[in-house]
């Protein structure tokens, strides 16, 4: 895994549902990112408030660009939000591992909330492999759902939300039952009960991405350390944010 500090320019951004924002980057340390599933550290500020980085997941790149998607939830993401265009970000980038397994025939990826982005480019590049490929996304309601239909030029796509405005009422295993989807491996990213609960229904064929608290983004701190069945600690910013649902241990 190789990673770079560089400044990346803000080119465009968009609020795409209440407090979800879309922001482009551009850059030569774009060409650094190998892998979807991979995300970036940015600095906020030049000053000490807020301290540390904010992670952000990538919903694609190019070498020279970075398009994330993010959520207004405290002081670091609303001054990024607050970012005009041609700002400069202070960014690590090509952090943690990815998806690299795509060796499948029938894939199914799953997103839930703010784990749907990284499911975009990694839609993009099964599609482009000739990979058989179906999307699961899961929102809290109408009001919440975005990409819905970038995803669906890409593949078949299910939605599911929790109060039944949109698809499929309920969970997005919910979606998948009802829908009879058939899948070799699944690749999912979305809140931690979410992934606990795919990975109970599902334990065998998944690659599932987990969010934590990062103090450094490179291993350094252990800020991120976190159990897993195949040894003691793995550092969800290092050895992650990928884990396979056969290592991952179920909270509650």
């Amino acid at each position: 895994m190789a990673n770079y500090q560089g400044m990346m320019t803000i080119v465009s951004k968009k609020e795409l549902v209440k407090d979800v924002y879309e922001m482009i980057i551009e850059g030569d340390a774009a060409k650094y990112i190998t892998h979807p599933g991979q995300f970036i550290n940015i600095q906020i500020n030049q000053s000490l408030q807020p301290y540390l980085r904010r992670p952000m997941s990538i919903a694609d790149y190019t070498d020279t660009s970075i398009t994330l998607i993010f959520k207004v939830v405290g002081e670091g993401t609303k001054l990024l939000s607050e970012k005009a265009i041609g700002d400069q970000l202070d960014c690590l980038i090509g952090l943690g591992n990815g998806f690299v397994d795509l060796d499948t025939k029938e894939a199914l990826l799953i997103g839930g909330g703010l784990g749907v982005p990284p499911m975009y480019k990694l839609a993009k590049d099964l599609v482009s492999k000739g990979i058989k490929v179906a999307a699961v996304l899961g929102f809290q309601s109408a009001n919440d759902i975005f990409y819905k239909e970038e995803f669906e030029k890409l593949c078949p796509t299910y939605i599911a939300t929790m109060d039944g405005s949109v698809q499929t009422k309920g969970t997005v295993i919910d979606a998948i039952k009802e829908n009879n989807i058939t899948f070799d491996k699944y690749y999912t990213c979305g809140p931690e009960r979410m992934l606990d609960a795919l990975a109970l229904a599902y334990p065998d064929n998944g690659y599932l991405s987990f969010e934590a608290r990062m103090g450094c983004g490179f291993g350094a701190c252990m800020g991120c350390s976190c159990q897993v069945k195949t040894k003691p600690y793995k550092r969800i910013c290092v050895e992650g944010p990928i884990l396979h649902s056969s290592e991952v241990i179920v909270n509650g």
